[in-house]
Order: structure tokens, then sequence, then C-alpha cells
């Protein structure tokens, strides 16, 4: 195209107002605010500009064309940015995936409490305010047997308001092996200044001893943590006093205890297949002042952190200003009282409580799945990619059990056209995307936490992928 074709078409470009009149464009505004369709449509005729530039335009575009692609801009830029995935990366609590899925009667309730006004704040008794953590902490008190609770909005929250709390200005004793950093850069370090509270590190990384703790306390002593590793395990030659210990220091000394769960587990995991890890209750029956867990992970529930422990250090919490900052709302309560409550109406637990079953689904029921799904994609795939069934290993994920696995069954894709990279963004392109993991140049999809219904979507988007192939 000459210069001067390209001069000519570049006069004939419709003005903004003219194309926002037509009756094609009428149409987008009788459904989209009139500044957005202007903002789009701006963005589709600058694209037509820097098309004839370039010589990719040799005539303009028709008007339904200026509006196809002026709708396709308000969809990318206002469209839903979360959207359902299947996970099929071998990770079960994934947290770049949403972490835990809820139990359906947790669902239910979230969605009734969204849908309606909920007793949240008043005590329908005496017509009178009340506060929210009377819905939640009469569970807590049966599971954990604490004197009292309060629930803020992830774990990392729930550890910032209790050291605040408990010992701004002062020192807190922690050990060097559980100065730990978590997903997001989190760091003990770092929240312990963000609370005002001073750290006193003693021991060394692999050994720390009772008399660490006593040697390091002094006048401006606030409080003594423990922090329990949740995504890491130092293995060897290695010792750390038990939390009953610390407490006995701490009741010896006038000071109070804490301890960091982290993940938090309401019942004995090892009735599951799962390895060991410390209760909330043993932690409270302890004698400990304070102990953080998080809602979600091993719990089950929504992402929330929970704080249990002596009623007069829970009440001081509560008068916190930054309680304000980090309180859950309607929603959380709501899904979190649900899953408290499946513990203790009983049943079975593995089926009641998605999480728990993915964590102990059985490797033949994998075996007989994985199967199935080859067949099904062998048959869209054909010669284009090789499929072979292979058993794995998975992890919980999301710092929980950091070093314990999954035994799993997984497919693993790979084609000699393309790279298993460019096979996994065919895969995430899908309408609904299949995210798995790549491992030696293979595309691998772990169905440890894929189920019937994701089964179709994987059909589904491999049967758009076979077409690029």
């Amino acid at each position: 195209m000459t210069t001067v074709d390209t001069q000519i078409l570049l006069r004939q470009l419709p003005a903004i107002e003219n194309l926002l009149n037509t009756q094609e464009m009428l149409d987008l505004q009788a459904t989209y605010a009139r500044p957005l369709v202007t903002e789009a449509l701006r963005a589709v005729v600058a694209d037509v500009r820097s098309d004839i530039l370039s010589g990719d335009h040799t005539q303009l575009p028709e008007h339904a064309e200026y509006a196809e692609r002026t709708l396709q801009k308000i969809v990318e830029k206002i469209g839903a940015r979360m959207r359902p995935v299947v996970n099929a990366t071998g990770t079960v609590t994934h947290t770049n995936l949403g972490r835990s899925l809820l139990s359906t009667a947790a669902c239910e309730a979230i969605q009734q409490a969204a849908q309606n006004y909920v007793n949240l704040e008043y005590d329908i008794t005496t017509g009178k305010r009340g506060h929210r953590d009377r819905i939640t902490e009469p569970l807590l008190q049966q599971l954990t047997s604490c004197e009292a609770s309060t629930v803020v909005n992830n774990n990392a929250a729930a550890v910032l308001i209790a050291l605040q709390t408990m010992a701004r200005g002062k020192e807190v004793i922690v050990s060097r092996g559980e100065l730990i950093e978590i997903g997001g850069a989190f760091r003990i370090p770092d929240v312990m200044a963000a609370s005002g509270a001073i750290l006193r590190e003693v021991g060394t990384t692999n050994r720390t001893h009772l008399r660490d703790y006593a040697e390091a306390i002094n006048e401006n002593t606030g409080l003594l943590l423990k922090v329990h590793p949740s995504n890491y395990k130092i293995l060897g030659f290695t010792s750390t006093p038990s939390m009953e210990e610390l407490t006995e220091l701490g009741t010896q000394r006038g000071i109070p205890t804490m301890e960091d769960l982290g993940s938090g587990a309401l019942i004995d995991m090892t009735a599951y297949g799962l390895p060991h890890e410390p209760l909330v209750g043993e932690r409270i029956a302890s004698g400990v002042d304070i102990v953080t867990f998080s809602g979600d992970k091993l719990l089950g529930g929504p992402q929330a952190g929970i704080i249990v422990g002596k009623a007069e250090w829970i009440e001081k919490m509560r008068k916190n200003p930054m309680m304000r900052a980090l309180r859950v709302d309607k929603l959380i309560i709501a899904g979190l009282s649900a899953t408290l409550q499946r513990y203790l109406i009983g049943g079975p637990v593995a089926k009641q409580f998605p999480m728990l079953n993915r964590y102990t689904r059985a490797i033949e029921t994998l075996h007989t799945f994985a199967a199935e799904l080859k067949a099904q994609l062998q048959n869209l795939f054909g010669e284009k990619v090789d499929i072979q069934v292979s058993e794995t290993y998975g992890q919980i994920g999301s710092g929980a059990l950091p070093v314990e696995t999954l035994p799993s069954v997984a497919l693993v894709l790979k084609t000699s056209d393309i790279s298993a990279e460019v096979l996994a963004a065919h895969f995430r392109s899908a309408a609904i995307p299949i995210i798995g993991r790549i491992k030696n140049d293979l595309f691998w999809l772990d169905l440890r936490t894929v189920y019937e219904r994701e089964q179709a979507w994987i059909v589904e988007a491999a049967t758009e992928v076979a077409k690029m192939l």
C-alpha cells in the first residue's frame, strides 16, 4: 500500500461520535454504560489506525466489525477475573488456586448469609447488640476446650494482633529455628516488627533448649513464643522444648505464652492415614495462653485466622483498635461456623470435607480414574500425543505437613511437535483452564484433586487442544 493510500484511509477513519451513533453501537450502549463503550471504541479505532500505518489494513472495517471489536474490548476489561480451573498440579491445598474447597454445608451457610439479614451482632434473646464472636466461640470451646476465641481474616493477622496485644514494646523470645518465612514473603521477624514487639532470638537453627529461654528472660520480656514450622522441617540433630515445658516456664516467671500452629488440626489426622499434626486441643491442655491457626488448610473451612486461649487475652484483643481492620465479615463467620459444626455432628468426616477427601483418596481409585480418562484423551489425540499413566507423589500444600507427600497417579503427555510448555499453555487457554505441571519436558495431569465434574472439563479442553496440533 502506497503512502497516498495510507493517508486516504487515515482521513477516512470515522469520528468516534459518528460511530457511537450507529445502530450497532447504540445496541451496545443499551447494555453497557456509554463512557465504557466510548473508551473501548477509542481503543479499537487506535488499533485500526496502527494497522493502517503498518500496512495491515487495505480497507476500513464495517460498522458491525467496530461493534464486535468494541464488545471484545469491553469483555476483556470488565469480564470476570476469577474463573474455575482444574487443579491437576498434585498440590491439594494450592494457594495460587484458592486453597481449600468448602463443604456443601459451608457453601449453603455462606449463600444464606449473603442473601439475608443475619444476627451478626444482634442478640435475638435480649434485643440488644451482641458480639460476632458469640457465633463461633461456643463451637471452638467445645472442640478445643479453650476459654474464649476470636476470628480475624487470616493467620498472619491472628499472629499480628496477638503479638501487638500481648507484647507491644516488649521482648518476645523465640527459637532461631522457628523464624520462618511462608508464602507471600510473610516472615515471623517482619510481622513481629510490625506488631511493635521486639524480637529476642535464642538457641540455634537446629537446637534450642529450655535453658536458652530461661536465660533470655529479663524485666522487659513480654512473651514466650513457639512457632510450628509450616513449610519446612529440620531433620537430624535437633531439639526444641515442648509447649508444656514453655508454659511451665512462663507460669514460673509470670510471662504469657503463645504458639502459632499455622495449619492447625482439630482431629487426629493419623486416623485418615496422614502424618500427625499437633491438635489445637492438646495445646490448650498444655496451659498455653494463646494459640493461633488457620481456618482453611487442615481445618477445611474458609480462609481465616482463629485465636483461642485464655479469656483475659482474647478480651484484650477484641478491644484492640486493630481488630476493626482485621475482623471477618458475616460470610466468613457463616462458612466457618458451618465447618466447625460438621466436626461436632459426627459421621464420616472424610466425606464431609472436600479437602480431607482429596488428601485420602485410595491409589486404586486414582488408577481406575486414570485408565478411563486416558482412553478418552487418546481417542481425541490419536497418535499426535503419547499418553502414559504414571504413579507419582503430590503434596498437601499451603504450608500444611510441609515435607510429607501423597501417593498419586498422573497422566503424562508428550508430543514431538511442540514442547511441554506450549502444550501446557494450550490447556491453560481452554474455557475452563486446566492447570498441570511440567517435569522433564513432559506435561503431567495429577489426578488426586480431579473428580468426575472436572474430568468432563479436561476432555472439553483436550478437544480444543487437539485442533491446535
